[in-house]
């Protein structure tokens, strides 16, 4: 039995064919291309059409890549707009305490120098509470009987008299200030050597000057220290300066009134006066633009005919009314 070879079919006849004329036209491209590079200018042509579709194929990524990064960009602002805040918050916490420091000491070197470069004897009293019903115009000291306060003992700030000692604890004490509805406190005006009475009326900025003498010579802007009458407070110190003065009902006396020049709703500290008498505040010479002479006030150095005679004469029954 005899074998021969299968006709090749046409279809694969015809792949081959294409085959070959492929290659052909390949090769006669790659020479074409090797002598002339005309198929260099129809690539970059090619590439500048396809840039488009190459800017969309890769649009998805860029996308996720700035999504990732502007998330972790946020967490990084909101972290350092948290701690920023943060820092401060305790910035101004600090600013305002070193402003209320400033301020504490300031009035404290005020109070000093109320003391006339130390010749007074003070004692200085931290205020534990503060009382300023109309009815009722109260401090409490954190200092009492234990730190030798008593009663009567006459309180100051850098301002003036606040007023005075009406009660004690051993590890507390009690003011009764100048304003208070009860209190009254003789004084007398620098100007003139006048002795008046001033009375609390149950604010913080303002005294009661009542029964003043028509022919009294006192006038608003009048500087108001203390008389030293009575024994309770001893004689210039600050009270007031007189603000309005207006006849009465009856006509009879004037009525004033004086805007004290302690202060009274400020302030964390004050000073305790112990017993003994120094020479005149430098806060009076300061608020009347005087000079102290003895026990008199007169300005530029001379004495003061009418102040010098008051201070001489025996005291007077006013007093101090707790």
């Amino acid at each position: 039995m005899s074998y021969s070879p299968a006709a090749p079919r046409s279809g694969d006849v015809a792949g081959t064919l294409r085959l070959l004329a492929f290659l052909a036209i390949s090769v006669g491209l790659l020479v074409a291309d090797h002598h002339g590079e005309w198929l260099s200018r129809a690539r970059a042509q090619a590439n500048v059409a396809m840039q488009p579709l190459w800017w969309l194929a890769g649009l998805p990524s860029r996308l996720g890549r700035n999504v990732r990064e502007d998330a972790v960009t946020r967490g990084l602002l909101a972290e350092d707009n948290h701690r920023l805040r943060n820092e401060l918050l305790v910035a101004n916490a600090r600013l305002a305490r070193m402003q209320a420091d400033a301020a504490e000491n300031q009035r404290l070197r005020a109070m000093l120098d109320a003391t006339d470069d130390g010749r007074m004897d003070v004692q200085l009293a931290p205020i534990l509470d503060i009382d300023l019903d109309p009815t009722r115009q109260r401090l409490t000291l954190r200092a009492g009987s234990r730190e030798g306060v008593h009663v009567g003992q006459s309180v100051i700030d850098a301002g003036g008299v606040l007023g005075q000692i009406i009660g004690t604890t051993p590890t507390t004490s009690t003011v009764l200030l100048l304003t208070d509805p009860d209190h009254a406190i003789p004084v007398e005006v620098v100007r003139t050597g006048v002795r008046l009475i001033v009375y609390g009326q149950g604010r913080a900025d303002l005294l009661r000057l009542p029964n003043v003498p028509l022919s009294s010579d006192v006038e608003p802007g009048d500087v108001l220290v203390t008389s030293g009458l009575g024994g309770r407070f001893p004689p210039g110190f600050p009270v007031g300066r007189i603000a309005t003065l207006a006849p009465d009902d009856s006509r009879a006396f004037l009525v004033g009134e004086v805007m004290p020049t302690a202060q009274i709703d400020r302030g964390r500290d004050v000073l305790l006066l112990r017993e003994g008498r120094g020479p005149l505040p430098a806060v009076a010479r300061r608020a009347a633009g005087w000079t102290a002479v003895g026990a008199g006030v007169a300005r530029g150095g001379d004495v003061d005919p009418a102040t010098a005679a008051a201070a001489a004469a025996p005291a007077a029954p006013a007093e101090a009314a707790p």
